[in-house]
């Protein structure tokens, strides 16, 4: 590092990974919401007390997470709430449909699994209240409302699960899995309601029974999974 970069005071400013820290805390709190252009490189490094070298490395670093986008000549957009949701984002977009719900097997089993362990009385009836909404958006013709229902109650069984982990790796299929599902409903047979791995899956969270949870899951999938394009 050199004398410059230490500043007269002899104090290390921070390195590349605390400046990634700060940026991404900003965007936590709401300082930068997604869509929306970060401050131009003069006025961060006034106020990180950084190089431009080292501000230019955190934001690399955020931009190859998927967290920001670089576009040249323009600034530095904010594409993702987080590295994880951001890294998800750029990488489901490179797969079809299919290999995302087949990816969902995985995560929606072990949430089934561990939410029957976790779940409290108040979650089990939270849970009923939005398969409730669902059927009612489904019976009016509200598929917007229904996907949006539908995918609420998914991601409330991901957090009844207690792991933080599982339920933020969930949380950032977002728009794909909201998407899977609106093309779904486009086509006539489709059950919006199904009652494998909704009610079902309920009934087993309240009762404790972690296997009976799975088995009604993989069940909802393997039916989406029919309803995928050319698998019919």
């Amino acid at each position: 590092m050199s004398a410059g970069e230490r500043g007269a005071s002899g104090v290390r400013p921070p390195l590349a990974g605390e400046v990634v820290s700060r940026l991404r805390d900003a965007v936590a709190s709401g300082r930068w919401a997604v869509g929306e252009r970060i401050p131009p490189e003069p006025e961060l490094v006034a106020e990180f007390g950084v190089s431009r070298g080292t501000l230019r490395e955190a934001i690399k670093a955020l931009a190859h997470s998927g967290m920001f986008e670089v576009l040249r000549g323009d600034g530095t957009y904010v594409r993702a709430t987080s590295e994880i949701r951001g890294t998800a984002q750029r990488v489901y977009r490179e797969h079809a449909d299919e290999d995302v719900l087949q990816v969902r097997f995985a995560l929606d089993t072990q949430a089934a699994r561990l939410a029957a362990r976790a779940a409290d009385a108040g979650v089990v009836a939270e849970l009923r209240a939005l398969l409730a909404q669902r059927r009612q958006a489904w019976d009016a013709g509200d598929f917007q409302i229904w996907a949006a229902t539908d995918w609420v109650f998914h991601l409330r069984v991901a957090e009844a699960s207690g792991n933080p982990l599982l339920h933020e790796l969930y949380d950032s299929f977002g728009d794909v899995f909201h998407g899977t599902k609106m093309a779904q409903r486009l086509d006539k047979g489709f059950d919006g309601c199904l009652a494998a791995g909704h009610e079902d899956l309920v009934d087993a969270i309240e009762a404790g029974d972690g296997e009976a949870a799975v088995r009604t899951v993989i069940a909802n999938l393997d039916y989406c999974m029919h309803w995928m394009p050319g698998t019919q």
